[in-house]
């Protein structure tokens, strides 16, 4: 018998067992109907662990992640299982375990009142999506699908697609979808219409369509998407402050039939660059001006800022899942998913605590004590969490009692460059850093003669 049979069921995730706790792993394990067969040294409920684990540790192997969870363990520390021990747990566990650990701990943070998550009564929240590359193997090109150059061949690596609902003003998934490559942003983005009730929702221009409008406005959401110039371009009526509503057709279809959705086009550009068009279902100018709903399309760079710190910062720069098989490489990505909810978490608290912007505490930081949290196993029970978070709290306020940060004053000298091919040369000198003057917004305004 391994040693670790009827040990490992003991084992936590540091900090962030206040949230996936043992419990909530009980009952997503029962919702899916993964069950243990008989007792052995990897039980479900601790590969549920592993597996966020994993996405904490991303650039680490099988054996030194399992080293960071239980090196504190001196039962466990000196018997780790092999790699395929592991792989054969997590194809046991499956995506959806996983999946449903992330809806029940996904939603929005923010209170009421805080700055950059609210319009007019509205929740702010962003629609977009990112890719992670997955190991190339024949099932992981076969159902994830990647990208093709020029010539239609396979081009890089086969990629697993997420689309996410985050919350602008926190950067927390409120709901997400996960598929491959060869699901398109769109369509996965239909399936998080039923958890946007009652937000304005933005989204870039890859979105636009007459089925995705449909879901998200008869899920009680309102609408803010940027479109091209060839969508909802013909007039229909001239509303009094220059906007215009127009049709937005069926794929395929040029003039006015069934099933088209009428709504009102901004146009407007800032500082003087190309002009932007946003389609929204907010028609009444005077409730909703189409200045402040142009100023409010920039935060839909926020998910963006969101999925920085899951592929840069979590996963880390250029990293492949390590998974050769698509189920485990979804399963990962929803252990990203999860991983990252828990942090924002902290983050929010922490903010809260310190009655501050959550942008200030840094990400980073607290993505590096958690981790320090798990190799310490030093929060894995409800006294010791409050004492973890009592010291982030401590570290963040003499953070900010030491003022604020300083301005660049030194020029910037680039040592090395980016690329021999680079237009900069070594030793070139860029001014300082400055403060960026505000933005101008300029509305279009369609004169009706």
């Amino acid at each position: 018998m391994h040693p670790w049979v009827g040990l490992s069921d003991h084992v936590r995730l540091g900090v962030v067992t206040r949230w996936v706790t043992p419990e909530l792993v009980a009952r997503a394990l029962e919702k899916c109907g993964v069950r243990d067969k008989k007792p052995g040294a990897l039980p479900a409920g601790f590969m549920v662990y592993f597996t966020l684990a994993l996405a904490l540790f991303q650039q680490d192997s099988y054996d030194d992640v399992a080293e960071q969870l239980v090196g504190n363990i001196k039962e466990l520390s000196g018997s780790i299982p092999n790699k395929s021990s592991f792989t054969r747990a997590r194809r046991r566990l499956g995506p959806q375990v996983l999946e449903t650990v992330f809806r029940k701990l996904a939603g929005p943070l923010a209170p009421v009142g805080l700055e950059g998550s609210f319009y007019r009564g509205m929740r702010l929240a962003a629609v977009d999506g990112f890719v992670l590359d997955a190991p190339e193997t024949e099932a992981n090109r076969r159902q994830l699908g990647g990208m093709k150059d020029a010539r239609g061949q396979d081009a890089g690596f086969p990629q697993v697609r997420v689309v996410t609902l985050t919350e602008t003003g926190t950067h927390a998934q409120i709901d997400a979808a996960v598929g491959g490559f060869c699901n398109g942003e769109p369509e996965l983005a239909i399936k998080l219409a039923s958890s946007a009730g009652g937000m304005l929702v933005i989204m870039d221009r890859g979105f636009p369509g007459v089925a995705l409008w449909r879901a998200y406005i008869g899920a009680g959401a309102h609408l803010l998407i940027r479109a091209r110039s060839c969508v909802a371009a013909k007039p229909i009526e001239h509303l009094p402050d220059g906007t215009y509503l127009a049709r937005m057709n069926l794929a395929g279809q040029k003039r006015a039939a069934p099933g088209h959705v009428v709504l009102r086009v901004i146009e407007y550009q800032v500082d003087g660059g190309e002009v932007i068009r946003l389609l929204t279902d907010l028609l009444d100018p005077e409730q909703y001006p189409a200045a402040e709903l142009a100023a409010l399309y920039a935060d839909r760079w926020e998910a963006e800022s969101s999925y920085r710190q899951v592929k840069t910062f979590q996963r880390g720069p250029q990293q492949v899942l390590r998974s050769a098989d698509p189920d485990l490489a979804r399963q990962e990505a929803w252990a990203h998913l999860v991983a990252h909810h828990c942090l924002i978490r902290i983050i929010m608290e922490l903010a809260d605590g310190g009655k501050i912007d959550p942008d200030r505490v840094s990400f980073l930081k607290v993505l590096k004590h958690v981790r320090r949290s798990v190799i310490s196993q030093t929060a894995n029970t409800a006294v010791k969490i409050g004492q973890f978070m009592a010291m982030l709290a401590s570290k963040l306020r003499r953070k900010l009692d030491s003022g604020p940060r300083r301005r660049r004053e030194a020029d910037r000298l680039i040592k090395r460059p980016d690329s021999k091919y680079s237009f900069r040369t070594k030793g070139q000198v860029r001014g300082p850093t400055r403060k960026a003057s505000a933005k101008v917004i300029t509305l279009h305004q369609v004169i009706v003669q």
